[in-house]
């Protein structure tokens, strides 16, 4: 059954679809990109208001106040536009921004906002959960320390074996 719903169903409609793409843009040309990267070339990127993000984010076990909190949103203020959008698809599962702002945000099960779960250990690295529009972000003893996992998170995520 759930060959027939993600494969067989629409195999027609997407053989034609790739044929018209591949006609705009050799598919082949595609293949250096992993799934990140075409986003980025077929979307672009977008400014990222962090001050709205920030106003749009609920906290588990953390309160704003936080050193870590405080910490982890200098460190996207002082992030460029397309680290932004990576950490922004590493919570949410896409680059870009709803139409009308992070209040927007959608998750698996309707209106999500996006969220900071506090989470783990100091050693580990923050870890998403994109149907939820989370992030697990783990106690850092410092501004650096948080600033090192987070992009190495961001930087070397890997697609899900499964839903999360």
């Amino acid at each position: 059954m759930l060959k027939y719903q993600f494969e067989t169903r629409f195999k027609e409609q997407m053989e034609a679809f790739k044929r018209g793409f591949n006609d705009v843009i050799p598919l082949q040309m595609l293949k250096i990109f992993d799934e990140r990267e075409v986003e980025y070339l077929l979307c672009g990127l977008s400014e990222i208001n962090v001050e709205d993000w920030r106003k749009n984010t609920v906290y588990v076990g953390y309160k704003e106040t936080d050193d870590i909190i405080l910490w982890f949103w200098k460190a996207v203020e002082n992030f460029d536009i397309e680290m932004r959008a990576r950490l922004l698809q590493f919570a949410t599962g896409t680059s870009r921004v709803p139409m009308n702002g992070f209040s927007e945000l959608h998750g698996s099960n309707g209106p999500q906002r996006f969220c900071l779960k506090k989470l783990g250990e100091p050693g580990s690295l923050p870890r998403s959960h994109t149907c939820f529009n989370r992030i697990d972000l783990p106690p850092y003893n410092s501004y650096h320390d948080l600033k090192e996992k987070l992009r190495l998170a961001v930087e070397n995520c890997e697609g899900f074996e499964g839903v999360d």
